[in-house]
């Protein structure tokens, strides 16, 4: 049973299987958000994708940046990704034609940030998210 459907612009369907979100600064004590620190996060979201989806390619969505202090400080200007960081496991029909659909399908594990608590789904999903060029990034695999 799938959490939700999403529409690519390439007008493949997507089904999201697994989600997990966090807080896209969490674990931060002190400092401020910045390029540094936001490069480090991103680059801990990836190796956990990788280590949770072992199986499956990881995608990163690159996530949009706010810069709403242009004053720098020790680490450059304040930077700010959205607040929710996800970790999504998609699936889809095969991918190579050469398969048989009854006996393959594809996956792929996205990583994307979000402003909301809100599942992505259908047409209504983000833009880049539904962006993404499937066919060149999952991978087929047997049932």
């Amino acid at each position: 049973m799938s959490l939700s459907h999403i529409a690519l612009s390439s007008g493949r369907s997507i089904e999201l299987t697994e989600l997990r979100m966090s807080s896209a600064y969490g674990g931060m004590l002190e400092g401020y958000p910045c390029k540094p620190i936001n490069d480090m996060a991103v680059r801990r979201l990836q190796r956990q994708a990788e280590l949770a989806f072992p199986s499956t390619p990881v995608h990163l969505v690159p996530p949009a940046r706010d810069y709403p202090d242009r004053t720098a400080g020790a680490f450059g200007p304040v930077e700010v990704l959205p607040s929710v960081a996800c970790i999504g496991a998609f699936r889809s029909t095969v991918v190579a034609s050469e398969l048989a659909p009854v006996l393959h399908r594809s996956a792929l594990t996205v990583i994307w940030f979000q402003t909301g608590l809100d599942v992505p789904s259908g047409e209504d999903a983000d833009s880049a998210l539904r962006g993404i060029r499937w066919e060149e990034l999952a991978q087929d695999y047997e049932l």
